[in-house]
C-alpha cells in the first residue's frame, strides 16, 4: 500500500524545470450597473485588479505548491509585464534566473474583465510567432546552464502555441535530457504536436489527439485508446501516453500496460488550468515513483480538485494528500 504522506514529503527533494510559454494573467473585477450610451455594451466599474502567473508559469506554480524545487526557463519581453511576472515567480519561490528577456518580443498578458463571477471580456496582448534564431540560442543556452548547474529530475515542456517551444527547441531539449538522464514530460499543442519525438510522458487532451491524428469518434473505449497510443507511438517513439478525457477521467499506456481511470464526481466550477495541474502532478509523482498507474490516479484526482475552484489556481498539497488517502487507500 502506498504511504501517501511519505510520497508527498519526497516531493521536496525533486528538482523540476518548466520550459514553455509563460504569461501574465491580469484579472480586473468590477460591477455592471448600466449599459453604455455610446454602444450596446455593459459599463464595468472596476474595483480591483489582480496579477497572477499564467501559462507554463502555472505548471511551475503547481509543482511549487507540491513542494518541489522549481525553475522556469522561458522568453519574455523586456517590459513592465515581464518584470511583474518575474516578481510573482520570485515571490512564489520559483527560480526565474533562467528567463531570457527579448527586445523583439512582448510578455504575453491576458486580461480578464469579470463582474459577478461572469467573464465579460478577455484582452490578449501577445506575440505568437516563433522565436528568432538569437532568442532560440539564448533559450537553449539557459537550458544547458540549468541542467549543468542543477541536474534536475524532470523537465516539463509546456506548450501554449506562443512561439517559445519551436520544433528546434523541443528536439534539442529532449536530446539534452536524454543525454543527462532527465525525465521529459510534455503538454503539447496542435502546432508542434509531432515534434516531441522521444519524450517520456506525452500528455495531450482528447481534443488535441483527435485534431493531431485527424480522428472522428464520439464514444471512447479502452481498445480505441490503445489504438491511439499505437498510432502516437509509431510517430513519436515516446514512453508513456497519458491522455486526459475531461469528465471521463484519464487514460494511460506504457508498453502493454494500459487503463482508463474514471474521474471522481465533483461540482465543477471552472476547468481553466486543470491541464497545468495534471501535467505538474503527473510529472512529480512519476519522477518520485516511476509508477504510471499511481501517477495517473493522483493526477486524475488533482485535475478534479482544481476544477472546483473559480479561475486558475494551483493545487493545494494538503487537500490532495487527504483526497489520495481517502480515495486510493
Amino acid at each position: 500500500m502506498t504511504d501517501f504522506k511519505k510520497l508527498f514529503d519526497n516531493f521536496s527533494s525533486l528538482k523540476a524545470g518548466i520550459i514553455g510559454d509563460v504569461m501574465l494573467d491580469t484579472y480586473m473585477w468590477g460591477r455592471v450597473d448600466r449599459i453604455s450610451p455610446e454602444a450596446p455594451v455593459p459599463v464595468v466599474s472596476l474595483h480591483h485588479k489582480e496579477y497572477r502567473i499564467g501559462g507554463a508559469g502555472n505548471v511551475a506554480l503547481n509543482c511549487q505548491s507540491l513542494g518541489a524545487q522549481v525553475t522556469v526557463i522561458s522568453v519574455t519581453g523586456n517590459d513592465t509585464e515581464g518584470l511583474l511576472l518575474q516578481e510573482l515567480l520570485d515571490g512564489n519561490n520559483i527560480d526565474s534566473s533562467y528567463l531570457v528577456q527579448s527586445a523583439d518580443r512582448i510578455t504575453t498578458n491576458k486580461t480578464r474583465i469579470i463582474s459577478r463571477n461572469q467573464h465579460m471580456m478577455r484582452l490578449d496582448n501577445e506575440i505568437t510567432t516563433d522565436l528568432n534564431s538569437s532568442d532560440e540560442k539564448a533559450l537553449l543556452d539557459k537550458v544547458k546552464a540549468y541542467i549543468a548547474a542543477t541536474d534536475p529530475h524532470v523537465i516539463i515542456l509546456e506548450d501554449y502555441n506562443k512561439g517559445v517551444l519551436t520544433a528546434n527547441v523541443i528536439q534539442q531539449v529532449i536530446e539534452l535530457c536524454h543525454e543527462a538522464g532527465i525525465i521529459t514530460a510534455v503538454d503539447p499543442k496542435r502546432k508542434n504536436f509531432f515534434s516531441y519525438k522521444g519524450a517520456d510522458i506525452f500528455k495531450p487532451n482528447l481534443k488535441e489527439v483527435k485534431e493531431g491524428l485527424n480522428l472522428l469518434f464520439e464514444d471512447i473505449s479502452l481498445p480505441l485508446l490503445k489504438n491511439i497510443h499505437k498510432e502516437l507511438h509509431a510517430l513519436l517513439q515516446h514512453k508513456i501516453s497519458f491522455i486526459t478525457l475531461s469528465e471521463k477521467g484519464v487514460f494511460y499506456q506504457q508498453d502493454e500496460k494500459a487503463a482508463i481511470i474514471p474521474s471522481h464526481i465533483r461540482s465543477v466550477a471552472d476547468v481553466s488550468g486543470a491541464g497545468d495541474t495534471v501535467i505538474a502532478v503527473a510529472s512529480l509523482v512519476y519522477a518520485a515513483t516511476k509508477n504510471i498507474h499511481l501517477m495517473s490516479e493522483i493526477a486524475n484526482i488533482a485535475g478534479g480538485l482544481v476544477c472546483e475552484e473559480v479561475g486558475t489556481v494551483a493545487i493545494n498539497k494538503e487537500k490532495l494528500l487527504h483526497e489520495c488517502e481517502l480515495l486510493l487507500s
